[in-house]
Parts: structure tokens; C-alpha cells; sequence
């Protein structure tokens, strides 16, 4: 299969892909992006986001993808609708496959991101696009549950961290743990136990969400949660407890299975990138977002990231003398 040359391939196109591709566009490197299954990434399976910079009023998250797109394109991206499916990086220049042809490159850019991990009930993930009361991000969505009682899922320390952080919103936080013992460290469950607003259901699982249709001041309806329906993991028994909302905090998977074997990664898949860079261990391969970020996970951090690894790119092409 005859491969097309590009100086820069660009996977991905959340916050990272995107400003990535506007750096390097600005950079006359004129980079082709690939989209992937999900183009523009988890902000265009989210309804309002409040906390990126220059929009005071906020700004709904298919909408700032929109954006960014389309500023990428003014700068000169090429954006392709593609999805990779194999990478070769043991090769030069780099080798890459999608399911309509082939590509290779003299520096590559992988902002692929990380997908949340749902309960596997199918509610859950429905319920989070459509604003429907599920989130996995406390940060981006903390603020809209102030005042209401709310559950959380999960025993580690992420599940812990967004409870507590959740606390400063919610009248009320439901710790919901399928064991009798929290896997978190014993700081962080010192703190979640001596917590007031914090309450703990052990041995239960979510069966099922149950939602109520809402009317919005827009006059259109859509389904929101009411209620959880909790199973008892030693004899099954089923509970209710009403809600306003549930944050999945079971972790995160980052979408790196195309790289595994060719790049460095912890135990939980992130790419590793030397400290301060983007840089990973093969020269010419680059990281951005939360492919290599377990720690934020926010779009404005992964948006910088896109920033320092187009200019790291740059960078690097100019030193092996392919940056004309």
C-alpha cells in the first residue's frame, strides 16, 4: 500500500489534537489530524463547560471543539475523518494505517486521550451525554449539583479526592463501595470518614439509575436522574436512595492500545514523557493530553500540553534538519 508523507501526523482532536494543530499550523508545518471515532474528544459528550478560560457566560463543549476546529483549519490543518489502526513507530519516517489507507511522517503527535470507565449499565454513559444528573469529572461538573445530595462510585483515591472535593457543593455526598474496605490510602480515607457531609453504603453496586423527565427553561424535556437502585453484593437485596446526581470515579483508560509494546507507559497505560516535555522515549514521538496525564485531566491543561508538544515538534524537526 503506497503510503502519503507528511512532516507532522497529529492523532486526536480533544483540547490537546486541536491546539496542537494550531501551533503547528502557525509553525508552517502543515500538519494532517486525524479525528478518530470521537473528533473533538470527551468535550463533545459533555453539555456546559464553565471553567475554560474567556467564556464568562460558559460554553457547551461540542460548541468549543467546534471552534478550536475551526481555527485549526484557518491556520492550515488538514483534518481527516480517519481512524488509525495500526502505528509503526520502529520505522522512518513513522508508519501509520487507518481504514482507508496509509500515511507516514517524520514526527508524530499522539493526543488519543483517556476515556472515562463506566458502571457498564449503559444509563450511566447515556445519562452523562445528554445532561442527564452522571458525570466522571468533578472538577468540570461539581458546581452544579450546590445545595443537592449526590452519590459517588468507587473505593480508590480518585474516588475519595472527588468525593471530598464534591462536599464543598453538595448538601449531602453518598460514598458507594462494593466491599467493606476502601482501597485508598489512609490519609485520604481519614479525611472522607471524618467528613460530615460524607455518607457510606458498603456492599453495594449501582443496579440501575432511575430518572424522572424534567421540563429545561428552554421548554424542552430531557431525563435526569432521581434515584439509584443499589444491590447488595453478599445477598443481592436491592435499596433505594434517591439522588441528584452520580459521579463514576472508577477510573480513567487511556487510549494508547496502539502503541503498546512501542512506547514506555505506567501500569495503567499512560505514555511516559520525559519531565517538562512532551517527549517520549522514541525521538520524533510526542505526548499531549490525557494520554500521558492521569493527574488533571482538564481541558485547559490538555490544551497546553497540545501547545508544548506542537513546539517541542518543532523543535525537534529543526534539529534533524527537516523543519523546511
Amino acid at each position: 500500500m503506497t503510503a502519503t508523507h507528511h512532516k507532522l501526523i497529529i492523532i486526536g482532536t480533544g483540547p490537546a489534537g486541536y491546539t496542537a494543530a494550531i501551533y503547528a499550523s502557525r509553525a508552517s508545518l502543515s500538519p494532517l489530524v486525524f479525528e478518530g471515532s470521537q473528533p473533538g474528544g470527551q468535550l463533545t459528550i459533555t453539555t456546559e463547560v464553565e471553567n475554560f478560560p474567556g467564556f464568562r457566560e460558559g460554553v457547551l463543549g461540542p460548541a468549543l471543539m467546534e471552534e478550536m476546529r475551526e481555527q485549526a483549519l484557518r491556520f492550515g490543518a488538514q483534518i481527516r475523518t480517519e481512524t488509525i489502526t495500526q502505528a509503526k513507530l520502529d520505522v522512518r519516517p513513522f508508519r501509520l494505517e487507518t481504514d482507508q489507507g496509509a500515511y507516514t511522517c517524520d514526527a508524530l503527535i499522539i493526543a488519543t486521550g483517556a476515556s472515562a470507565k463506566w458502571l457498564g449499565i449503559g444509563k450511566d454513559e447515556v445519562l452523562s451525554r445528554s445532561g442527564g444528573g452522571v458525570s466522571a469529572c468533578a472538577t468540570c461538573d461539581g458546581f452544579f449539583f450546590r445545595g443537592k445530595e449526590i452519590a459517588v462510585v468507587g473505593g480508590g483515591d480518585t474516588a475519595l479526592e472527588e468525593a471530598t472535593y464534591l462536599t464543598k457543593f453538595a448538601s449531602k455526598v453518598n460514598l458507594i463501595h462494593r466491599r467493606d474496605q476502601l482501597r485508598a490510602s489512609k490519609a485520604m480515607q481519614e479525611r472522607a470518614l471524618a467528613n460530615p457531609k460524607m455518607a457510606f453504603h458498603w456492599h453495594k453496586v449501582v443496579a440501575d439509575i432511575l430518572t424522572a423527565t424534567v421540563e429545561t427553561p428552554m421548554g424542552d424535556t430531557v431525563e435526569k436522574i432521581r434515584a439509584l437502585q443499589l444491590k447488595d453484593t453478599r445477598d443481592g437485596s436491592l435499596s433505594e436512595l434517591p439522588v441528584d446526581g452520580l459521579f463514576v470515579a472508577i477510573g480513567h483508560q487511556p487510549n494508547t492500545h496502539l502503541f503498546k509494546g512501542q512506547l514506555a507507559m505506567d501500569e495503567a497505560g499512560y505514555l511516559h514523557v520525559q519531565k517538562g516535555s512532551t517527549r517520549t522515549e522514541v525521538p520524533g514521538v510526542f505526548a499531549a493530553g490525557d494520554v500521558q496525564d492521569h493527574t488533571y485531566r482538564q481541558a485547559i491543561t490538555a490544551a497546553g500540553s497540545g501547545c508544548m508538544a506542537a513546539i517541542d515538534a518543532e523543535r525537534w524537526l529543526a534539529e534533524q534538519g527537516l523543519g523546511d
